[in-house]
């Protein structure tokens, strides 16, 4: 019978792989390079091919054969891990403490709402929450630093993460009302906008670096977080994009206006529960995502977010009239 390559083994020809060395290698696995060579060397063996090419002083590099075995092998290692982490969970049954990651364009009264509902049924186990913007989400997660992710922002592919669709959200472009874009009262034009300031967030993660999304104007303000970027919007500093959700209130009582600016893509973001697959959720954690995805199957469309805004000002002005009539 064939010997089959051990994880060990595997293990050690990914690290290689993705380190880029020998050296690097036995740094990265703490272990002498003599015996990271070694184990290449028996892989190499019981597989029957070369998987890197050596010559000179060059860095090993991967030969064809090793880069059509790069992806089985991590697709052998993260289902060991997987297999390992689902037996962890049955053996530690209820979770002591979850981290969440969620983005800002997850709406808050769907995040208060499953949030209280975790607080009632699960009263004992811990949570650490982070709130982040673009790439943070992904990269908590990819990273280890959080158990679920909540929200978009899908910016590279990577097998040893799970995303399930749970719902969608929007961006709006959006000023002050006492802004010169706002008081325009016409569908805007790129020539509208290129000369005004448009506030734009920076993504923290680093996963967008030299990307921009729906970037229209010269002059560009370059903030931290949304909150940020709400509060200067709405103090009249500059225009931009803001999740529906979070503008919803300042759009029906006019504070804010919605420009019409066709340059400004409008479409849909999907939203997903990020997870590692290495790491399968416990009871609590697969309670929450279900929660979210409750909450956030019902986000209205653009559509219904249209008309729902056109229905909150009609209230807001029926007030108005009646609040100065008592008065």
């Amino acid at each position: 019978m064939d010997a089959n390559p051990t994880l060990d083994q595997l293990q050690v020809f990914l690290a290689v792989a993705e380190t880029g060395g020998f050296s690097a290698a036995s740094r990265q696995l703490n272990r002498a390079q003599s015996v990271v060579s070694y184990s290449i060397a028996n892989l190499e063996a019981q597989l029957e091919v070369a998987l890197f090419e050596r010559g000179g002083s060059r860095q090993p590099r991967l030969t064809e054969a090793g880069k059509a075995l790069l992806a089985d092998a991590r697709r052998i290692v993260a289902d060991l891990q997987v297999m390992r982490a689902r037996a962890r969970s049955i053996r530690q049954g209820l979770e002591a403490e979850l981290s969440l990651a969620i983005s800002v364009m997850v709406p808050s009264e769907a995040v208060v709402a499953a949030l209280r509902g975790f607080r009632d049924r699960f009263p004992a186990v811990a949570l650490n929450l982070t709130v982040g913007e673009l790439g943070v989400v992904m990269e908590l997660v990819a990273g280890g630093r959080a158990d679920i992710g909540i929200g978009g922002a899908l910016l590279r592919q990577d097998d040893l993460l799970v995303a399930e669709r749970i719902g969608h959200s929007f961006m709006v472009p959006v000023a002050a009302a006492e802004h010169p874009l706002g008081r325009i009262g016409r569908p805007l034009t790129i020539a509208d906008v290129r000369e005004e300031v448009q506030l734009v967030v920076t993504d923290a993660s680093g996963l967008t670096s030299g990307r921009d999304f729906n970037v229209l104007s010269y002059r560009t303000w370059r903030v931290s977080d949304i909150a940020t970027k709400h509060q200067l919007i709405r103090g009249g500093l500059g225009w931009g994009g803001l999740p529906a959700a979070l503008v919803r209130k300042d759009l029906a009582r006019g504070r804010l206006v919605a420009l019409q600016l066709d340059a400004y893509e409008l479409g849909e973001y999907p939203l997903y529960a990020l997870r590692r697959s290495a790491n399968p959720p416990g009871p609590a954690a697969g309670w929450l995502i279900e929660a979210f995805r409750q909450r956030l199957a019902t986000c209205p469309s653009r559509a219904d977010f249209s008309a729902m805004l056109r229905g909150g000002a009609a209230k807001d002005t029926a007030k108005d009239r009646a609040g100065g009539a008592a008065g």
